[in-house]
């Protein structure tokens, strides 16, 4: 099973570098992603979660019906992508499920940064994907946090996918650098370990990144970005078709592990 996501924001990242960019590029960068993401979901055959934020879904929400629309899961990125207060949980959700008319069952936190797990039950969601249970310097420590899907405050937690052991992370700066023989082998051994993997994604890395002056990201940021990461994507979901893997959205994974601890079965 492989849990895909991508995280739909307007594209504010060239602040942390010092850039400034207007709030239509921030959209129209995201969208031409997206757009570009529904294509290679599309062609695949396969469904995929997209957690949003309200901000982006109330300024393209044409964008937002067409993932809906397409038959994949929309889930909460918070209202903004640089801004976060506690009632943006449920003011979120209810803005996306006013635009989409879906029920939203996940949230995933802006950064994979810490999120109170009790005021994420109480405003309604059925799990939370903020973790990414790695060490990134600058970014978070999370060894002491489980690798796999677990219960905190009887809230479902789903980490993303890291390696067994020493814990490499398998998230979207990994998929730009590593040699995909050496990805897909990481892949495989944490599939085999965990029973499944969670992924995730921006719309932007599926855009030319590649422009010092207007963006100022370093090399492993840009590297493979745009059309070479469209190919290793789409490279990447069959491979793991041939290997049998299964594709779901996160919703609906997450629904079955609450089913089965309801019934007593975990």
């Amino acid at each position: 099973m492989i849990l895909l996501s991508f995280d739909i924001e307007e594209f504010d990242m060239p602040f942390e570098y010092g850039k400034a960019i207007q709030f239509s590029d921030q959209l129209s960068i995201s969208t031409a992603g997206t757009l570009s993401i529904l294509n290679i979901l599309r062609n695949a055959g396969i469904k995929a979660t997209f957690y949003c934020t309200a901000n982006y879904a109330q300024h393209q929400p044409e964008i937002v019906m067409q993932i809906v629309k397409e038959g994949h899961e929309l889930a909460s990125h918070g209202y903004y992508h640089s801004d976060f207060k506690p009632e943006h949980l449920l003011q979120s959700k209810l803005k996306l499920e006013e635009i989409s008319g879906q029920i939203i069952k996940g949230y995933r936190m802006a950064r994979m940064m810490p999120v109170d797990e009790q005021e994420i039950a109480r405003a309604g969601y059925i799990y939370n994907s903020s973790i990414n249970p790695t060490w990134l310097p600058g970014r978070y420590n999370n060894f002491s946090k489980p690798r796999r899907w677990f219960y905190h405050h009887n809230m479902l937690q789903l980490p993303s996918s890291v390696s067994p052991v020493v814990r490499f992370p398998l998230f979207w700066l990994s998929f730009h650098n590593l040699p995909m023989g050496l990805l897909k082998w990481l892949s495989s051994v944490t599939h085999r370990k965990d029973g499944y993997l969670s992924l995730y994604f921006h719309p932007w890395e599926f855009t030319d990144l590649n422009q010092p002056e207007r963006f100022g990201f370093p090399s492993y940021v840009v590297k493979n970005s745009g059309e070479p990461f469209i190919t290793r994507l789409t490279e990447f979901i069959a491979w793991a078709k041939t290997k049998g893997y299964s594709f779901s959205c996160t919703g609906d994974f997450a629904e079955k592990v609450n089913l089965l601890k309801g019934e007593g079965c975990l």
